[in-house]
């Protein structure tokens, strides 16, 4: 049984690619092509975990990390072999996890902290939960919400931030790792938002949030943060933010996930102008 489950063959009926024996029976495994968009974003957002851990002092630890992409990992395996009967490899899952790892700080991890298991059940419940929402909320047959989106925004509305904190580690120095990351966002970005056609919409986005903050910014508007002494105001808070990584992220990692973002190219331009002004709107206060 050990063996038959382990054992991978090539061939089986009505399906060209490997096989999983299991017992009597054959299961057919589905894995993505190496063209396979979501292939790229892991690449870009692994790296970015790479950096976080080695040089931009990341306050989430590997097993936190890992234990964030292997719950869904296991849910997503799990969900369509009892739904298809075959093995299909999890690769939007993962980057659901990856997402949430990515984002989500559990309060009480600290910098540079690489091995620490503290609320490792945190990062496992958000990431799950997050996954079965795509499942759980449809219509016509998809899924509504960007799943690690809607985890991560439940999560920080719930929990406060006395549990938990956001990423906000990229207000540091502008140094070689910073400007690293930058190339790695803005280059892989780039690349997989043309792939999926999402790139114009996210050029209206971040047009129309970069007027709407200047607006603000003109205004008087201010923000605070963890790491400045004072508020930051007027040319220095727009700027911080329109250019901010994340920013950057959501714009083209999370803002363009094709199943969640109209068809023709006319609404996705008018989605990612609507995007814009609620962001604006929400920062506004």
């Amino acid at each position: 049984m050990g063996e038959d489950l382990t054992r991978l063959e090539q061939g089986s009926e009505g399906h060209d690619g490997p096989t999983l024996r299991w017992g009597d029976s054959e299961y057919p495994v589905v894995l993505p092509k190496l063209r396979d968009p979501r292939l790229h974003l892991a690449a870009v957002i692994i790296s970015i975990h790479v950096l976080g851990q080695v040089a931009l002092g990341f306050h989430v630890s590997v097993p936190q990390i890992l234990v964030a992409i292997g719950t869904c990992f296991i849910i997503e395996v799990m969900w369509t072999f009892a739904l298809e009967a075959r093995v299909v490899g999890p690769a939007s899952a993962m980057l659901t996890g990856s997402g949430v790892a990515l984002t989500l700080r559990s309060s009480g991890t600290e910098s540079n902290d690489h091995w620490s298991c503290d609320c490792w059940q945190l990062l496992a419940l958000v990431a799950g939960l997050s996954l079965v929402t795509k499942y759980l909320i449809r219509y016509r047959g998809s899924y509504v919400f960007n799943p690690s989106n809607v985890g991560l925004v439940v999560t920080f509305l719930l929990l406060g931030r006395s549990r938990v904190e956001s990423l906000d580690f990229w207000w540091g120095p502008l140094d070689a790792w910073m400007l690293m990351a930058f190339w790695i966002i803005i280059v892989g970005g780039l690349l997989i938002a043309s792939r999926v056609a999402v790139l114009e919409m996210g050029a209206w986005f971040w047009l129309t949030l970069a007027v709407g903050l200047g607006v603000l910014a003109a205004s008087g508007h201010c923000m605070t943060a963890r790491w400045p002494l004072r508020p930051i105001c007027e040319f220095h808070f727009w700027w911080v933010v329109v250019t901010s990584p994340e920013t950057l992220i959501f714009l083209f990692f999370m803002l363009g996930d094709p199943k969640t973002v109209p068809e023709s190219r006319m609404a996705k331009v008018r989605y990612g102008v609507i995007v814009g002004v609620v962001c604006t709107l929400l920062i506004a206060p």
